[in-house]
């Protein structure tokens, strides 16, 4: 069983793979691209090639808990992604989860400008690691 986590943005979507296990967060990629219909092929590809057979999808809430516009779009797009593929999608709290990705590439020394390019996949590590943390503390 291979979960994928997704961090949907405007312009670069992070994923990341968990391990054959679902375990542990394997293989991860950005898909640069501003059209949900891009990034839905994307995913498609990646769930094929990966066997993905669950999929967990940042829901952006305010700090404060409350949902605004972008945890609004996500939902949106977690119901295209479960009528395309037929695969449960499970919406999971990002909070800070872009942030601590930035504090992690800058502490591993990339400069700002090689960041952007992969702190997008570097948050959907972040996002998987979190809910199958939370699965395994939750199995019976």
């Amino acid at each position: 069983m291979r979960i994928m986590a997704i961090d949907y943005g405007d312009a670069h979507t992070g994923v990341a793979i968990s391990d054959l296990t679902g375990f542990l967060a394997g293989y991860t990629t950005t898909i640069h691209s501003r059209k949900a219909e891009q990034v839905a092929e994307g995913i498609g590809k990646l769930i094929g090639e990966y066997g993905v057979t669950e999929l967990v999808l940042g829901h952006p809430r305010n700090m404060d808990g409350t949902l605004g516009p972008r945890a609004e779009k996500a939902e949106a797009f977690a119901k295209v992604l479960e009528e395309r593929f037929g695969l449960p999608v499970h919406l999971w709290d990002e909070r800070r989860t872009t942030i601590d990705a930035h504090n992690i590439l800058a502490g591993a020394g990339q400069n700002a400008k090689k960041r952007k390019s992969t702190v997008d996949a570097v948050a959907a590590a972040l996002i998987l690691e979190g809910y199958l943390t939370y699965r395994r503390s939750h199995q019976s």
